[in-house]
Order: structure tokens, then sequence, then C-alpha cells
């Protein structure tokens, strides 16, 4: 079997030049060898540390606004959660664990859907949810939703990893050019596309911005999040689309500070100084565009609700567990220590967004 780095390598000796948009897809989910297809599992003896790797508590305190959302829809209704991007399926045992416990009614009537396309995760989350094996079912992608949906679709540090394409500013041109890969003397190396950036591709960027750019100035693009999002629209009859990830906004994304773009990888929690070595071992991401999000759903007939940090939004949801204690249960010191790492400013709560929208 070959190894992600001579997958890369043979795209590039057929075709040459290979976008960075098609590096990164194949360096995170080359089926067996990506990275996101190895048995790398987020936590602390992972590459990178997430919400969930906190504790149950995430996980409860979604379900409890979750339980709220889906308490609207008119009743009678199947009551369906669809979980984008699962990872080893901890967040929904969690999220499952809390329904059965807290609501059983709402647990009764509710079908957690999984998409996930690769096998292999597939596996791991079956592993983690054999306890709950009648309540979830798994869709490759949102075809696989045949009928009418109401309900709640979510993710969780899922678009941050589809694959960006990074572009380049020249300045002296006045116009925006891609970088892609070439192969070098057995590395991989960063080169300059010579096709034009198509207009879609192009950063939303007011002219007078662009008159004082620095040249070479890098910024990531993903139509892959953009036509994701637009799909969990159109399937969204009634209910909620919501997302939680790293991100800016279109007004952030142009800072002296960010002249080489945020596209990064990662490896044992560290950055890691070149994001074309370690093919398939290192984690790569890029921040969400979440203007780009919010207009893709807008286009789509959503309704945004809200925007914000997650501190934001877990606190919000902690007042209304507060107001109905019995509903939620203890709030032991344990909660609290999580609480305070999955909100505080230094910690996750301001580095993670929370886009909802809604119809």
């Amino acid at each position: 079997m070959k190894t992600t780095y001579e997958i890369i390598c043979s795209e590039i000796e057929k075709g040459g030049i290979v976008p960075f948009a098609r590096f990164m897809e194949l360096a995170l989910y080359a089926p067996e060898t990506g990275y996101y297809e190895t048995d790398k599992r987020p936590g602390r003896g992972g590459d990178f540390y997430t919400s969930v790797s906190v504790g149950e508590l995430f996980g409860q305190l979604l379900a409890f606004q979750f339980s709220e959302w889906l308490s609207e829809l008119p009743p009678g209704l199947p009551l369906s959660l669809v979980e984008a991007g699962a990872h080893d399926g901890a967040l929904a045992r969690d999220i499952l664990s809390w329904f059965q416990s807290r609501r059983p009614e709402l647990f009764e009537r509710l079908q957690y859907v999984i998409l996930e396309p690769s096998p292999r995760r597939r596996g791991w989350q079956k592993e983690t949810l054999a306890d709950y094996m009648a309540k979830i079912s798994w869709i490759p992608e949102f075809t696989g939703l045949k009928d009418p949906f109401d309900g709640v679709i979510f993710s969780n540090e899922l678009l941050d990893a589809f694959p960006v394409h990074r572009l380049g500013w020249d300045a002296k041109a006045g116009k925006w050019f891609e970088w892609g890969v070439d192969l070098s003397n057995g590395r991989f190396v960063w080169a300059r596309m010579g096709q034009e950036v198509s207009p879609a591709m192009r950063p939303v960027a007011p002219m007078e911005l662009l008159a004082v750019l620095p040249d070479q100035y890098a910024i990531e693009v993903s139509p892959a999040a953009d036509q994701w999002w637009a799909a969990a629209a159109s399937i969204l009859i009634r209910g909620k689309l919501l997302t939680i990830d790293y991100g800016l906004t279109d007004d952030e994304l142009f800072l002296p500070s960010r002249k080489n773009g945020t596209l990064r990888a990662y490896f044992k929690h560290h950055p890691a100084g070149d994001v074309l070595a370690n093919t398939g071992e290192q984690d790569l991401t890029a921040h969400v565009n979440f203007s780009a999000l919010q207009a893709t759903g807008e286009s789509c007939g959503l309704v945004t609700g809200s925007f914000s940090t997650q501190s934001q939004f877990l606190t919000a949801i902690l007042e209304k567990t507060t107001r109905n204690a019995g509903s939620f249960g203890e709030w032991t010191p344990a909660r609290t220590r999580q609480f305070q790492t999955l909100t505080h400013p230094e910690h996750l709560g301001r580095s993670f967004r929370v886009l909802v929208q809604s119809r």
C-alpha cells in the first residue's frame, strides 16, 4: 500500500503542480493512510485538544440546548440530530447519555444520525457508541437523508479541516494568484500556479484595502466548506444549523499580523514549522470564514440566530440550566472545572466561535 507521501508524489509526477487544497485533502483523508484515517484520537495524547476532550460537560450543555430547540418543533414530528464529523463518537455518546437520563421522553423519539464518509471512522464510532446502536444511523453525505428533515444539524471542529485553497496577493499586478505544491529533491515545496483565480474564489476585500495590501499577503478560501453549508441548509425543513470552530469574519481576515494566513500544522499539541512536511503525520487546519458561511446560509433561506464565542454560547446555556436546575443535574466541582476550561479566554472560550442559523 502506498503512503500518503507516495500518493501525492504520484499525482504531481503525472500532472504537475497540485493546488494546496488537493494536497490537504490527500494529507488528511487519503483512504487508509491520511492523517484522519489513522488511529489518531483527540485528547491529551493526540495532536489536538478539543472541547470534547475536556470532559462530558460540553456534550451535556449542547444536549440541553438541543432539547430546548427540539421541544419547539411541532408536536408529533420525529426528532432528529445530525452530527457531521463525529470523530471517535465521544460527543455523540455524551449527548445521547444526557438525553437518556434527563429527557427520556425526547430520547424515545430521538434518532441520531452521523454523517461520516469514512468506513474506518465509522468503525471507531460504532465501538464508542455500542450502547446506543438502536438510536443511531450513519450516512456518507447529506443525500442519505431521504425524507424532509426537521431537527438540528451540527458540527464541532469539522470545517477547519476542510481543504482550503491558499491564495497570495501580487501587489505589482494587483491580483490574486494561487499557491500550489510541487516536488523538489524529494520534498514538497510551494509553487505559484499559472491559472487565474476564479472570481468566485477571490476574497471579499474593498479596493482601498487591496491598494495597500503587502505583496505576497496570503489568505485561505474554502469553497468546500461553503458548499457543505449550502448542502446542510438545503435539507433542513425546520430547525437549526450550527457549527463550532476556529474562525474569523471577513473584516478579521486582513490584519498586518496575519500576512501568512491562518494555515497551520500541529503535532503533539504544538505548531509544526512546515505544513508540507510529515505528510499524513500531522494535522492541517485553517480558520473558517464565518462571514462566508453566514452569507451562504442566508442565501439558502436560513435566518442567522447568533454568532458568538464559545464562551458566550455556553454561558447562555448555563444560565438556562440554572433556571431549570432539576432538568440538567447537579452542578459538581468537576463540572465547574470543565466549564472554566471550556469558557476561559486563555483556554477554549475565545478560540472557538459558534454560528447558529435556523429555518
